[in-house]
């Protein structure tokens, strides 16, 4: 279920969790086989509320306070201050409200988890190609910043490597002329994209403490890929500053 999690701990005794699933475990069938978190993917509804409470179960959180966005490859960042806003259309979610687990689906788009454990500002961005041409997580970073992060760590997670995310040469020179590190060559030779690098390359240039979980989507029969599998579920991040008395 989570595939990978940390805590990062400030020296005002402030602690963030962050984490990423994987597809084992849950109780969705084929072809959503395991721990589908994505509720407009077609599978049963009842399943994917199922899984979400094993995820918020997991987590540490009532299933009402994980907060999920309304992704639509886009650039937009948004700010939940609460449990149960109606999140408008957005691929970045951030917050500085305790106990609120900010959730990202994936199945090949890059997951980023963002914290300034210091600050109390934490948050949580969609990148697909589209997202990171936009400039989504440059965008993400600022707002952090204008809600008072000085010190911002990042946890890259599992996406669809440059090797397996084969694209017209022309899509490809419009993602480098932004992002010079997202140049990448298939398995078989043609133009490709790394977005995950891309991603990399642009936290490195704002200042940003990076940590790259490995793990290509479509090469790993334990995560959700898109470009594999066309129907499929969807993992997650997630990212949760903890109130006072954690553990």
């Amino acid at each position: 279920m989570i595939g990978w999690q940390d805590r990062l701990t400030g020296p005002a005794g402030r602690v963030v969790d962050r984490y990423f699933t994987d597809a084992r475990g849950g109780v969705s069938r084929p072809p959503y086989a395991g721990l589908n978190l994505g509720a407009h993917v077609g599978d049963d509804p009842a399943a994917v509320a199922d899984n979400r409470t094993r995820l918020a179960d997991e987590v540490g959180v009532p299933t009402e306070r994980l907060v999920w966005m309304n992704q639509v490859h886009g650039a937009e960042v948004w700010v939940a201050e609460q449990q149960g806003q109606t999140p408008p259309e957005g691929d970045g979610v951030l917050t500085t409200t305790a106990d609120l687990a900010l959730a990202v689906l994936v199945a090949d788009c890059t997951p980023v988890l963002l914290a300034d454990v210091d600050a109390g500002v934490v948050g949580a961005v969609h990148a697909g190609r589209p997202g990171m041409v936009a400039g989504v997580v440059p965008a993400a970073v600022r707002r952090m910043r204008d809600l008072g992060a000085e010190r911002i760590v990042a946890a890259v997670g599992p996406s669809v490597c440059g090797r397996c995310y084969e694209v017209p040469a022309e899509m490809r020179d419009a993602a480098t002329d932004l992002a010079p590190g997202s140049r990448a060559v298939s398995w078989t030779g043609t133009p490709a994209i790394d977005v995950a690098a891309g991603v990399v390359e642009q936290l490195t240039a704002d200042g940003v403490e990076v940590s790259w979980v490995a793990g290509c989507t479509r090469e790993s029969d334990h995560l959700y890929s898109y470009r594999r599998d066309q129907r499929t579920g969807r993992f997650a991040g997630v990212v949760v500053l903890r109130g006072e008395g954690a553990s």
